[in-house]
């Protein structure tokens, strides 16, 4: 048995993950202002979690409410740095002061992901990995970024583990893929006792 999900992300990776478990789905890119959003919330005082999870659901509520009947993946992803919530890089110089502000010191990757059907959410999870960087020098991280740098711009926090990024690193605790923007486990359980995927 299998059922039409859509996904309300234009994220490659989250798209490879689902593909590679063989979920049925396709790609409805949800547009939604996430700065403004991220913004509010901050104002509020509302915890890196809330903020994760908040903005998966704005993603699939806003394509959810043109696809009657459709089960909508609403996917976020925020980095926790000692409460302080750190985005994708804007430069090269901004995503080497992202790496000197991490280095030493150990952070959270926090991937939510959001179901809805018919405008109501049905389904929640945020995924949780502690990463502790390595105390890297100045050197390592400045050609760190000037070779990785095209890669690494569309990544929270300045590096992709899949890459190089996975030398900066001296511990990991979490699953993978959390790391790369996806409960993928959860919401595989999901769907199966759903019925939507065979298990």
């Amino acid at each position: 048995m299998s059922a039409h999900i859509l996904l309300a992300s234009g994220s490659q990776i989250r798209a490879q993950l689902l593909r590679q478990a063989a979920v049925p789905f396709e790609v409805a890119v949800a547009r939604v202002d996430e700065e403004a959003i991220k913004a509010a919330l901050l104002a509020e005082g509302a915890s890196p979690r809330d903020i994760a999870d908040a903005l998966a659901e704005a993603k699939a509520r806003k394509v959810s409410a043109k696809h009657p009947g459709v089960l909508v993946l609403g996917c976020d992803q925020v980095l926790d740095l000692e409460n302080q919530l750190l985005s994708k890089p804007t430069s090269p110089e901004d995503a080497l002061e992202q790496l000197k502000q991490m280095r030493g010191k150990r952070h959270m990757l926090l991937s939510a992901a959001v179901i809805y059907r018919d405008g109501e959410p049905i389904w929640r999870h945020v995924g949780q990995v502690r990463l502790r960087m390595h105390d890297s020098s100045d050197a390592y991280l400045t050609s760190y970024v000037a070779r990785n740098w095209d890669s690494i711009q569309h990544a929270v926090g300045a590096y992709k583990l899949e890459e190089e990024g996975v030398r900066l690193f001296s511990n990991i605790e979490g699953s993978y893929f959390n790391v790369l923007g996806l409960p993928l486990v959860e919401l595989l359980n999901y769907l199966g006792l759903q019925g939507v995927i065979d298990q």
